[in-house]
């Protein structure tokens, strides 16, 4: 398997060069932020082959003198090694790793001579005084790990794109897990509950005090399960304390926001549709990468598959760079409203098969209670599509792969 590009993300990056704006990839780790960004070095290079880069990580040996220093040394370590006269990239990765790392990023901001680039793990890079201080000035890149177009390029598997949508489902997208399962899933698995804990202590224990590791690992396996699913904080902490492990709504809380914040779990909030509102409660979450739910579950997937399928849309959607909600109908639910860059909206509903017709009838219903025109799917893993009233029916791999 070999290196591949990441041509939307490295589009965007090749947009917003030189323009006067922080570009921050942000992303859970091991998703390939640093990868990504190497690749976009290598770009830079291609088009001058002299172009000063100066990219700092603190993983690598050379660069481990760095790690103990504060904001200020590191900055004047940067603006030492600048070339006078020219723009200079600057690369940091794992940011949020540096104290005090929004002094730094703004110092380095408005340097005339630097084009900054940074990675971060964390939503923590884009929340609180960091959000405040650079209001206008950072431009977020949120990087997942391989979509199922991607996969296939990697894996080189596009001849049976069935059988290789099975293995997704299974092994996920992170780039290490999908080469490691090349020798054994049980590879792939080993590394994943591994890159789970490195998430957990790094990005959540260091920097949140979790007081029963027990139960915070009762609400991960919860929202995993969950995918697909309306949840509320109130019901997951009466499951789990019906079940022995007592917990609060606060604490349930708390855990669900680490876990957003760690960009292990996406959430969305609901659209009431006719009253073109957003609504508070009842929100889903949807798990990063479907390789987690393998490994820190290992559930057969056969009973979920509708959910995993909605769950490997969803995210797909999210790389297009749409905004992403769960539409209300009347009393129906719509799986997705979804508004992309130029404002349009498409209407989004996903199933696993619809052969049955009351499970077909069903699945339409919440779209064709919908009165307005914007474009409406019903996404499944049929082979025949058709159109019912308006409403497209595709197949999820032709969706994912065009």
């Amino acid at each position: 398997m070999q290196e591949i590009a990441r041509k939307r993300y490295l589009n965007t990056l090749s947009v917003l060069k030189d323009k006067n704006l922080i570009k921050v990839a942000t992303g859970v780790r091991r998703c390939g932020k640093s990868t990504l960004m190497t690749q976009f070095q290598d770009l830079l290079r291609k088009e001058n082959p002299k172009v000063p880069i100066l990219s700092i990580n603190m993983d690598i040996p050379e660069f481990r003198f760095l790690a103990e220093r504060n904001w200020k040394e590191i900055y004047e370590y940067i603006i030492r090694h600048l070339k006078k006269n020219v723009i200079n990239y600057v690369f940091i990765d794992e940011v949020q790793n540096v104290p005090e790392f929004e002094k730094l990023l703004e110092g380095l901001f408005v340097h005339k001579n630097i084009d900054l680039y940074v990675t971060g793990s964390n939503a923590f890079l884009l929340s609180s005084e960091l959000a405040t201080l650079l209001t206008g000035r950072a431009y977020e890149i949120n990087v997942l790990p391989f979509s199922f177009a991607e996969y296939l390029e990697f894996t080189g598997e596009a001849t049976n794109p069935d059988r290789a949508f099975a293995a997704y489902v299974q092994t996920g997208g992170f780039p290490e897990a999908v080469r490691l399962s090349a020798d054994g899933d049980h590879f792939a698995i080993e590394y994943l509950q591994t890159v789970f804990k490195n998430i957990y202590e790094n990005d959540i224990s260091k920097r949140y005090t979790i007081y029963a590791e027990e139960s915070y690992q009762e609400v991960v396996n919860f929202l995993i399960d969950s995918v697909g699913s309306r949840v509320s904080v109130g019901n997951i902490a009466k499951v789990l304390t019906a079940n022995k492990k007592k917990i609060d709504n606060k604490t349930v809380s708390k855990y669900i926001d680490t876990l957003v914040e760690a960009y292990l779990f996406y959430k969305v909030n609901r659209y009431d549709i006719k009253g073109k509102q957003h609504l508070a409660t009842q929100e889903k979450y949807y798990l990063v990468d479907l390789g987690l739910r393998s490994a820190l579950l290992g559930k057969e997937l056969k009973s979920d598959a509708g959910h995993l399928l909605e769950n490997i849309v969803y995210l797909e959607l999210k790389r297009r760079n749409n905004q992403v909600w769960i539409g209300k109908a009347n009393n129906l639910e719509v799986d997705f409203v979804v508004r992309d860059n130029d404002g349009y909206t498409q209407y989004i509903q996903v199933a696993q098969t619809v052969q049955n017709a009351s499970t077909l009838e069903r699945e339409l219903a919440s779209l064709n209670s919908i009165k307005d025109h914007h474009e409406k799917l019903l996404i499944t893993m049929d082979y025949d599509t058709g159109t019912f009233n308006g409403i497209k029916k595709i197949n999820a791999i032709d969706w994912l792969t065009k």
